[in-house]
């Protein structure tokens, strides 16, 4: 499972779809639109929420058990955002799935919010930027963009 928010995070997921060639891949973003840069593959539409936004937690993680369920990915990997964050907690806990956490390459000074909390939930935590690896995380693979 690919995840994303719209905007950047959605820019570069994109950016990394080669290194899925020849893998069995799905989609999700907040974009019904997005569906056009993932052709052939098979992809789901999200809520997109910020951390206020209690309701909108609820309806998404409605629809995140439903595709997980029915899905039931063994990896997730995610460039970022609030409804990423709650699908690789979900995921790992729920389906025992491996997950990456891709800090967004926007985050120059320190590490989005919900990539803070990542390292909570996620197998391999990655920053884009390299002075803000360290030794106990997140690690610096190199950049996206």
């Amino acid at each position: 499972m690919a995840i994303a928010s719209g905007g950047g995070h959605w820019v570069q997921m994109c950016r990394i779809n080669p290194a899925f060639e020849g893998l069995d891949v799905f989609y999700v973003s907040v974009d019904p639109s997005s569906v056009a840069d993932v052709p052939g593959r098979t992809y789901y539409t999200i809520r997109d929420v910020s951390r206020r936004d209690r309701l909108g937690f609820a309806v998404l993680v409605a629809q995140l058990s439903r595709i997980l369920l029915r899905e039931r990915p063994s990896v997730v990997i995610t460039t970022g955002s609030a409804p990423s964050l709650v699908a690789l907690g979900m995921a790992r806990h729920l389906l025992r799935a491996r997950t990456i956490w891709i800090d967004s390459i926007a985050n120059v000074e320190r590490m989005s919010s919900s990539g803070a909390q990542a390292r909570r939930v996620a197998d391999v935590w990655l920053t884009q930027w390299e002075h803000l690896s360290g030794p106990d995380g997140p690690e610096y693979w190199g950049a996206v963009l």
